[in-house]
């Protein structure tokens, strides 16, 4: 079953070190100019590892069935 994940990146923190697009298992990520660019969102598994990874802590990754089970 597929997750519809939803994925912020918030630019005002990141410092496009391209974490996320070098460990997405998935390849959801390219780089863009400056920053990465949520490419393939539909392939987003909501593993979270890039969330997860990123220094700067500007990548949230939202699955809605969490954010009904915490209300």
């Amino acid at each position: 079953m597929k997750k519809n994940v939803v994925i912020k990146i918030n630019e005002s923190w990141c410092k496009s070190c391209e974490i996320c697009v070098s460990f997405c298992p998935k390849k959801v990520y390219d780089m863009g100019q400056f920053y990465p660019i949520v490419a393939r969102p539909e392939e987003c598994t909501g593993c979270k590892l890039c969330e997860k990874l990123c220094p700067d802590f500007a990548i949230q990754i939202i699955i809605p069935e969490e954010t009904k089970k915490t209300k």
